[in-house]
Parts: C-alpha cells; structure tokens; sequence
C-alpha cells in the first residue's frame, strides 16, 4: 500500500507546486500590442489609407422581387471577389431601413482605383445603390494588415 501512497504524493505536490509557480497572463492580439507599444513609447504609430465606401439608396429600385433577388446575389458575389482580390476589407449592411444602406471599406492607391471597383457591383450599375467615398485613415496593423 505504501508503494502506492509515495507516488500519488510525489504527484500531487508536483502539481500543487506547478499552480502555484502558474501565473497567467491576458491575452494581447500582436497588432493591439504593437500599437500600445508604440503610444507608450512616444511614437507617433504609423498610419495607413483606406477608402471608406457609404452605399446609400439608388434611385433605381423598381426592379421585380425576382430581378432585385438575382441583383442581390450578384452584388454578394462581386464582394467576394474584392475581398479575394484583397481590395475589399470590411463590407456590410446598417441594421435599419435608411437611405445609408452600408459599407465597404477598400485598400485602393487612391479614390479612383476605389470607385473604379466600386462600379463593378451590380446592385450600383442597376440603380439600387448609389455610393460616395471618403478616405480614412487608421493606426497600420491595427486592424487591417
């Protein structure tokens, strides 16, 4: 019995031992890190541009169910292909019912690069969405890379 009472010891201070040498630390994400560092050590944290993208009520919404269903899908698959492009980095609805539809926020050289993809959406070309573009500007790798 003995030679079974030694070695549950023998374990359960070796784990006692490891809680108690166990400190936790908070998960910080890389680019969070990276930015806080920056700030605590008086650097300015370098910028970078995007094109902020407002999609807002075309004036062409007359379109039947079914024509605005297929305008629809075909305005979510050009999305897809910007954001494999890597050209579109964040792109959404507003919850409510507004004029101000939503939102594609672009990694483009300038506003002409951006309005140029912009017009490749389908829902844009038929009249359902209007857009305007406005550069913005964030911390580089604070959110996008």
């Amino acid at each position: 019995m003995a030679s079974k009472v030694i070695p549950a010891l023998l374990l359960v201070g070796f784990l006692v031992t490891l809680m108690i040498s166990f400190r936790a630390t908070p998960f910080r994400s890389t680019a969070v890190s990276k930015l806080q560092d920056s700030l605590k050590s008086n650097q300015a944290p370098k910028m970078k541009r995007y094109w902020m993208v407002f999609l807002k009520t075309g004036p062409h919404r007359d379109q039947t169910k079914t024509e605005a269903a297929d305008i629809q899908r075909k305005h979510l698959e050009n999305i897809g292909k910007l954001a494999k492009a890597g050209k579109l980095i964040v792109a959404g609805p507003f919850e409510d019912d507004s004029d101000l539809r939503g939102i594609f926020i672009m990694d483009c050289k300038d506003s002409l690069e951006a309005a140029s993809l912009v017009q490749t959406d389908p829902a844009v070309n038929a009249g359902r969405l209007a857009f305007e573009i406005k550069p913005w500007w964030t911390a580089k790798n604070c959110l996008f890379k």
